[in-house]
């Protein structure tokens, strides 16, 4: 048991440059920062809504009537300011948590008001995951200060577990989010998710409402529902891929196979269903997994050996 613990923990703390830590920080935040600006204007309506139609969730759930519209507008202001500040790593001791805070509270507000953004999960985890990791110490403002100091602090941090673990969480967290949605699938289901037309039903579902609610729909997914036999397979594909992906955990070749089928996944849903996942669709979701940092190295041009 020793021995398994102590091969758990060289994997979990296994090292790896500041360099890629910061290349996620960048992504992620980076999302996470759009995502709130393109969203102020939506997220602050809820200020406008009646009293009668909150039912708190979350971190949220400590309130007992609405907040009044000028908070809502500050929280959110604030969040977009400590979401400049991730990005920058600027202060990241402070702005990093923070950031992770505001916007776990400024999205759990607005799911108080009725439907849940099931999509917005996965990234605020990850935005509070690197929030209380060590994701500044390269490419950031904070990086740039301790550049200036004394020479002992000039030199690029060395791979290290303290950036390792934040990147295996990441990982870890991503995987969890679609063994759960798997698990759910057979909990609800069973086997007949693989085999009925349950998938082709709840597409069928999904449009026709839709369009009856004068909402954008998929004429792909509408077409596709006359083929019955399209659907199983693809069900299956689905949930290989949700109850298999902690093996991705475990093996690289595994991890690409597993981005690569989560992402046709999302891909598949927006096409069938005009259901749009933007963080795992732009990529940012998998970040985690791969060697980022080497990209560098792509981007420089090679010099032409002697003739």
């Amino acid at each position: 048991m020793r021995r398994l613990l102590d091969r758990l923990d060289r994997a979990f703390f296994a090292e790896a440059p500041a360099e890629r830590l910061a290349i996620v920080r960048l992504l992620v935040g980076g999302f996470a920062l759009v995502y709130l600006c393109v969203r102020a204007v939506h997220l602050q309506r809820v200020g406008h809504l009646p009293p009668e139609g909150f039912r708190p969730i979350g971190v949220v759930s400590v309130l007992s009537a609405p907040l009044p519209l000028w908070a809502v507008r500050g929280l959110i202001g604030a969040a977009i300011a400590a979401g400049a500040a991730f990005v920058a790593g600027f202060r990241f001791r402070v702005a990093g948590p923070l950031f992770g805070a505001l916007l776990l509270w400024v999205l759990s507000y607005r799911n108080s008001w009725g439907m849940v953004f099931h999509t917005e999960n996965l990234l605020v985890l990850h935005v509070i995951a690197l929030g209380l990791a060590a994701a500044a110490d390269a490419y950031s403002l904070d990086a740039r200060r301790a550049a200036a100091g004394p020479p002992s602090a000039s030199s690029a941090p060395a791979p290290h577990g303290r950036y390792g673990w934040p990147l295996r969480l990441l990982c870890a967290i991503t995987v969890t989010s679609y063994f759960i949605a798997g698990v759910t699938k057979l909990r609800n289901s069973g086997l007949d998710w693989a085999l009925s037309d349950i998938l082709r039903n709840y597409v069928a579902y999904d449009n026709v409402r839709k369009i009856a609610l004068g909402d954008t729909h998929s004429p792909l997914g509408g077409a596709l529902v006359r083929y019955g036999f399209l659907f199983p397979p693809l069900a299956l594909a689905s949930l290989a891929m949700e109850l298999g992906a902690p093996l991705a955990l475990f093996s690289r070749r595994i991890a690409v196979v597993f981005c690569g089928a989560a992402w046709l996944f999302h891909l598949g849903v927006l096409l069938t269903m005009a259901i749009l996942f933007p963080y795992p669709l732009l990529g940012i979701a998998f970040a985690g997994f791969f060697e980022l940092e080497k990209m560098r190295d792509l981007r420089r041009p090679r010099r032409a050996g002697p003739s």
